[in-house]
């Protein structure tokens, strides 16, 4: 199943990709949640969702274009993964690749939709990108074994990781560079586990600016797997239902290019994951 998260007239409200249409679950479902966090803590709620699509009758079916909203609005947590590639470690200042998963943290005000304008800062230039996997956290668990770790995933969805190098490396801590408003979008899609193979690997990851390829990649080359990375941040906190772990991205990043390649004003951004969803978006200046 592929859920979507848009823009009703009454608020946020989800919707089900059914073929080439998408139904409202507001609509067809006007009980269950209307945010994908609540949908997934309510008790059969995935499972809910997807009886209601099937049966859903025409009036149902959201009519014109949508405006995207993040797929998951308010996560309780963002858990990030940095060097997570081999490739990307060696391109990066820190070399080598790490024996244990870099974790780190974004916030919900960095999120946006498909579609929506990344915003590139006044006080910086190096807005650069970085196309990853996301798995969305489905269930509540602490201490979890991998082998039963990709049981706590509910799906997966699409991110890029808009960073502002400069104020990345300013310090030893990364929070500043991937923390700016409206840097991280997130979609289309949130395409249910069963559709994808387990733990997504094997997938090819492509991000493009301007229509050149540069990133291309498999997730299947990541260093952590989606299991060993749900279970090391289990360890510390408590999962949560809509909790995001953001799995890490490829080589080919902006700042490790000679020269640089920064992503200005009136470029296009596309993450594309297979079988997840093409994630679709344009750059602007802070005004």
């Amino acid at each position: 199943m592929r859920i979507v998260a848009f823009k009703r007239k009454d608020g946020p409200g989800l919707a089900v990709r059914r073929g080439e249409d998408l139904i409202d679950l507001a609509v067809a479902a006007p009980k269950l949640p209307r945010e994908l966090a609540a949908l997934l803590a309510a008790k059969g709620g995935l499972a809910a969702a997807k009886a209601a699509a099937k049966s859903a009758k025409a009036k149902a079916l959201v009519k014109g274009k949508i405006t995207y909203l993040p797929t998951v609005a308010r996560p309780p947590k963002i858990i990030c993964v940095g060097l997570n590639y081999v490739d990307h470690a060696a391109e990066s200042p820190y070399k080598n690749a790490p024996t244990y998963p870099v974790l780190f943290n974004r916030f919900a005000t960095t999120l946006i939709g498909h579609n929506a304008p990344m915003i590139r800062p006044h006080v910086s230039e190096q807005f650069d990108y970085e196309g990853e996997l996301v798995a969305v956290i489905g269930k509540k668990g602490r201490y979890i074994a991998k082998d039963k770790a990709l049981s706590y995933v509910a799906g997966y969805t699409v991110f890029n990781d808009g960073s502002l190098r400069d104020y990345q490396f300013k310090s030893t801590q990364w929070l500043m560079g991937k923390n700016f408003d409206a840097t991280g979008p997130i979609g289309p899609d949130f395409v249910t586990s069963d559709e994808l193979p387990a733990g997504a690997i094997g997938l090819q990851l492509k991000t493009r600016l301007n229509g050149q390829v540069v990133q291309n990649a498999n997730t299947r080359d990541m260093i952590f797997d989606i299991a060993t990375l749900v279970s090391t941040a289990s360890e510390a906190m408590t999962l949560e239902p809509g909790d995001l772990i953001v799995s890490g991205t490829p080589a080919g990043v902006g700042f490790a290019r000679k020269p640089p390649l920064w992503m200005k004003d009136g470029d296009v951004c596309e993450v594309e994951i297979e079988g997840v969803g093409l994630l679709s978006n344009p750059i602007k200046d802070e005004k």
